[in-house]
Formats: C-alpha cells, sequence, structure tokens
C-alpha cells in the first residue's frame, strides 16, 4: 500500500489531531525480514560482545575496533547506506532495529557503532557530491574504514557554533590549512577519517570538511580519556596544525557546517533512542531473574510488593519506549518514501523526512535516555549489595547508561528544542496551535460537562484522559506564549516544564495505541499485561503533567487568571475512574516474573 501525503501526520501534530491505532507502526508489525535481521543482530550481540563484557570494562579499545571489523563484515554497518555505494539500502526502521538490537551489549561498542554509521558516514551520504560519496562511503559501508566527527571543542559545547578551529584557504588555493583543537571525539583511536567542522575567516556559521586521518598532515592526539562509563569507546583530543585539506573535501557549502551538524544530531537523537531500547530489556531479564533466585524472610525477592513494583515500572518503560521510537521510525520511513515517490533525491528525501520529526526525536532522545538510566539504577537495587560490585552486569549498565543524557545535544538542550521547535511550527503554520489553543481557552470560560460518559470501550476513557492532557499542554504553552513571545527561550524553567508535558503525551499515546492495536488484532485477552502497562505509564504521565504544569501556572500567572488555569489543571487530569495502580504492576510483574524474562 502506498503511503499518501494526507494520511501521515506532520511532526508535532500528534499534539492537535488524533492518530488511530491502525495508523501506527509497531514492533509486533516487523517483516519477516527484519525479524531475521533482528535474530542475527541478537547472535551476533552475544556471541562477541557480551560473551567479552570483561575486555570493555577493561578499556581493550583495539578489541572494540575488532568487534567494528566484524560488524562491517556481516554487513551491519552498512544497513542505512545506500545501494550504490555499497551498502543494503534498508529502510528507516530496519536501521533503527539494529542499531537497538546491537547497542545493549556494552556502551562502548555501541558508541563506537553509533558513532560510525551515524555522525561519521551519515553526512557524507547527506550532504557529499557524488564523487566524495564514490571514495569514502564504500569504505565506511563495510568497516575497511571507520569515521569519526569532530564538532565539540573545549569552548564549543551545546554552544556547538561557537567553535575556534579555522579553515583557511591557501595561496594557491587548492587547499584549506585548519587549524584547532577537538575534544571528545568518540572513535578518534582508530579512526580513518573525521567529519572536521572549522571556521572560514569571520564567518556567522562553521562548515565541513571531510578530513583523511594522517599523522604525518598536522593531526596529533591526546591520551584515551578515563571516563565513568563507556570504557573501551576511544575518546580522545584531535588537534590540527596546519592540516591540508583539498577544497574539494569541503561538506556542501560554505557556512552549511551548522545546519549539516544540526541534522546528523537530528538522526543521531533517534537512533540513540533505538540504542538504549535493548539495554532495558536485557536489564529486565537479569533483574527478574535474580530476583526469581534470591531468597530472603524464606521467600523469592520477586514475590515481595517493593520489587515487583520496580520490575513492573521497568518493563512499562521499555514497552512504550518501544512503542514509541518504531512508530516514530516508520513516520520517518514513511514521509522519505513520500518524497522519493515525488522525485526526490534519496539525500533530499532522508533529509526533509528525518528533519520533518525533528521534535519527536528530540522527545524520544530524552525520554528513553533517561528510563534507561532508572532501570539500569533500580537494576542495581534490586541486586542489593551485589548490583554495586563489579561482577555483576549491573553496574556497568549503569555507568554506560549515564553518558546518554549528555551526547547528541544534553537533555536540557533537547527539552527546549523539542518546545521551540513546536513553536517555530506553529508560526510558520506547519502545526495549528493557536486554533486547538483558543479552544481551550473557551472550554474554560464555559460550564464543564456533567454527564457521566461510556467509557465500556477499551481505552475509551484513557483516551479522553490523554485528550485532556494536551489541552494541559496547550493551556500552559499557549499562555506562556501569549505572555512571552518570542522571548519564551528566554524562560528556560518554563520552557522545561512545557516539555515534560509534551513528552509524557508523546509517550503515554504510543503506549497506548500499541497496546489497542494488539488487542484488536491479538484479543484483548492476550494482551492484559500490555493493557495494563499502557494504563501505568498514563497514570505516571497524569501525576508529571499535574507536577509541571502547576509549577509552570503559578510561576507566569497570577490572579485570576492563575486561579482559572490552575481549576482548569484540575479539570483536565481527572479520572472519572481512577485506575489501581498497585493492581496493575502486580499484573504486569506476575507475567514477567513467569515468564523470567522482559517478554513484551
Amino acid at each position: 500500500m502506498e503511503t499518501t501525503e494526507k494520511d501521515i501526520l506532520r511532526g508535532g501534530q500528534f499534539l492537535v489531531k488524533e492518530t488511530l491505532c491502525e495508523d501506527v507502526f509497531t514492533p509486533e508489525d516487523f517483516t519477516e525480514e527484519q525479524q531475521m535481521m533482528k535474530e542475527s543482530v541478537k547472535e551476533f550481540n552475544d556471541r562477541e560482545i557480551i560473551a567479552n563484557r570483561d575486555r570493555f570494562e577493561n578499556k581493550d579499545y583495539a578489541f572494540t575496533e575488532q568487534c567494528m571489523k566484524k560488524a562491517g563484515e556481516m554487513g551491519f554497518l552498512s544497513v542505512a547506506v545506500p545501494e550504490e555505494y555499497g551498502g543494503m539500502g534498508m529502510g528507516f526502521v530496519s536501521t533503527m532495529l539494529v542499531c537497538d538490537y546491537i547497542s545493549s551489549g556494552t556502551g562502548s561498542f555501541s558508541t563506537a557503532f553509533g558513532a560510525h554509521t551515524g555522525i561519521g558516514t551519515m553526512p557524507i551520504t547527506l550532504y557529499g557530491t557524488e564523487e566524495q560519496k564514490q571514495k569514502y562511503v564504500p569504505k565506511l559501508a563495510t568497516g575497511e574504514w571507520f569515521g569519526a566527527y569532530c564538532l565539540t571543542e573545549p569552548g564549543a559545547g551545546s554552544d556547538a557554533n561557537s567553535g575556534k578551529t579555522t579553515a583557511t584557504l591557501s595561496e594557491d588555493g587548492k587547499h584549506y590549512l585548519i587549524n584547532g583543537q577537538k575534544m571528545w571525539i568518540s572513535n578518534a583511536g582508530f579512526c580513518n577519517m573525521f567529519i572536521v567542522f572549522a571556521r572560514i575567516e569571520d564567518d556567522k556559521y562553521i562548515t565541513g570538511f571531510i578530513v583523511e586521518n594522517n599523522p604525518e598532515n598536522g593531526i596529533t592526539m591526546g591520551e584515551e580519556e578515563h571516563k565513568l562509563g563507556i570504557r573501551a569507546s576511544s575518546t580522545r583530543q584531535v588537534f590540527f596544525n596546519d592540516t591540508k585539506v583539498p577544497v574539494e573535501n569541503m561538506l556542501a557549502g560554505r557556512g552549511e557546517g551548522f545546519k549539516i551538524a544540526m541534522n546528523a544530531l537530528n538522526i543521531g537523537r533517534i537512533k540513540l533512542a533505538a540504542a538504549c531500547l535493548d539495554s532495558q530489556r536485557r536489564i529486565t531479564t537479569t533483574g527478574v531473574q535474580y530476583a526469581n533466585e534470591r531468597k530472603q524472610f524464606k521467600t523469592p525477592i520477586s514475590d515481595f510488593g517493593a520489587i515487583k513494583s520496580k520490575i513492573a515500572e521497568m518493563a512499562t518503560n521499555a514497552y512504550v519506549g518501544e512503542a514509541a521510537s518504531y512508530r516514530a521510525a516508520k513516520n520517518i520511513e514513511d514521509r522519505i518514501e513520500i518524497r522519493l515517490n515525488q522525485g526526490n533525491s534519496h539525500q533530499e528525501a532522508e533529509l526533509k523526512g528525518v528533519e520533518e520529526y525533528a521534535i519527536e526525536c528530540s522527545i524520544l532522545k530524552v525520554a528513553v535516555s533517561e528510563d534507561v538510566q532508572n532501570c539500569a539504577d533500580e537494576g542495581i537495587q534490586i541486586f542489593g549489595g551485589m548490583g554495586f560490585s563489579e561482577d555483576t552486569p549491573m553496574e556497568a549498565a549503569w555507568r554506560d547508561a549515564r553518558i546518554a543524557r549528555i551526547y547528541e545535544g544534553t537533555n536540557e538542550i533537547n527539552r527546549m528544542l523539542s518546545v521551540g521547535m513546536l513553536v517555530k511550527k506553529a508560526m510558520k503554520g506547519h502545526v495549528d496551535l493557536l486554533g486547538p489553543a483558543m479552544k481551550v481557552q473557551e472550554e474554560l470560560m464555559g460550564i464543564p460537562s456533567f454527564d457521566t460518559p461510556d467509557y465500556s470501550e477499551l481505552f475509551s476513557e484513557e483516551k479522553a484522559v490523554l485528550a485532556n492532557l494536551k489541552k494541559v499542554f496547550l493551556m500552559v504553552a499557549g499562555a506562556a506564549v501569549q505572555k512571552f513571545g518570542p522571548d519564551l527561550e528566554q524562560h528556560q524553567q518554563l520552557m522545561m516544564a512545557a516539555s515534560n508535558i509534551l513528552i509524557e503525551i508523546y509517550m503515554a499515546e504510543s503506549g497506548i495505541l500499541r497496546a489497542e492495536k494488539n488487542a484488536k488484532r491479538f484479543g484483548a485477552d492476550s494482551q492484559k499485561e500490555q493493557i495494563a502497562m499502557a494504563q501505568l505509564y498514563l497514570y505516571n504521565a497524569v501525576e508529571i503533567t499535574i507536577k509541571n504544569a502547576k509549577e509552570g501556572i503559578v510561576s507566569f500567572a497570577e490572579g485570576d487568571e492563575q486561579r482559572m488555569m490552575l481549576m482548569g489543571l484540575k479539570r483536565f487530569t481527572k479520572y472519572t475512574n481512577m485506575p489501581n495502580v498497585v493492581d496493575l504492576r502486580n499484573r504486569i510483574a506476575e507475567k514477567v516474573k513467569s515468564e523470567n524474562q522482559y517478554c513484551f
């Protein structure tokens, strides 16, 4: 079935339009080919990576490189690369899938894999000239060469465009001479090629270059950094001293580096979410297996409510994270498909496809990186004292998870971006926020209905609650935009609160739609625990929304306006029938316990 322009939601529109469960893609929709791919990646991860966990923890950088070579031989580095450059040319969902299941063995390998396939290779496939692509991409696709990405500098982190590295045209006009210092460069120790960002003269924006790693060309490295986690991921400073780069190695146009950096990060963000999914599955499995075996007071600790609560929340976040990540991935894939059918080049289609869902990419990056951290933290707690020991896998999982909230744009930056991009889309008319926000204001003035709704249909009440959470966002964000206009970006704490609500709406909706779709096709009886997870996640989302909306309202509104909005908040976060939260958690935990693994 060909996807048409009209039945696919644009980025950010989830907030103002209803999505039907039939229109979302879920992990249960994987094709046979994708299932086979998943199995072969899992097998590789178990055999090559998880079996050698100790080597990664002991900073065996050469071993990381060796595993990358093997991943290249298996074709895993080339999934997203078009066939004409030696890749598999698979769709966006398949590239997410590979990233998901290859990333859970150790953060060291997953960082090397992500840095190479994402920000190391992608900028050339998306922005390179035909000559650049022919020259570099096939080598990167097979793992003959490895790539790295040099953006961050000692003085340029979140403010990526403030870098001091310079590129100066040589007198004969044939080369640029690059001078400067880059830091936190993943894969620096074994890469053959860098994507380097530097400024030409006094340009407003930086420019991207493809730079081959040749120590005789003024390139030197700092020592390997000693890091909290991802210990066998090679991370070094890179120094350029009059490094000669042929003019034909400029990537895209002069001053377009900032754009390249931002778009590469969009793709990096959703892939980073994918890279945190299987870790949650494995941590949950490891946790429940330990809890089933560990006896205290003559009882397996998995029978205690305090432990059940943890297992249920861990499984729920993993399930919803999967739902949201693959929902967005398929939206991107469909959008790319539409553009290809309209005659766009692969480069243009992929860029615009991902750019369309930049808001969702930021949401996923934040939500899933925070969930994996909490999951690992609870994993340690289930293991008790053993969890703190290097002999069990939990402490390494916890240390490795920590970086996910920092790289590809910190979670604070991504929170601000998600709301900022939404407001910009509204200003451009791509997402109608104003209409729905006005309707919410009218509703606040009106008399609430006291009819008791009919909630007999599965998820009907949950969907009503979700629709009301969207009203809360529109009420709070709408009032903030009216009050501060373009200066809203100066009010970061308000932006953070608004983004926390936005994130919960997208994640909760994704969980509900996945469970509903599966209940319809496999029968609700077979999906009892999945339904419970969608309901539990929504309950938690409502609580987070209340806290953040209240913080916003009391901080920027006063008097009658404040009173009215607080009343609106109460009205919009009310259940007709409250869920029994303990019962939901017990139902989920019992299923995970009896299967002795994450089983959804």
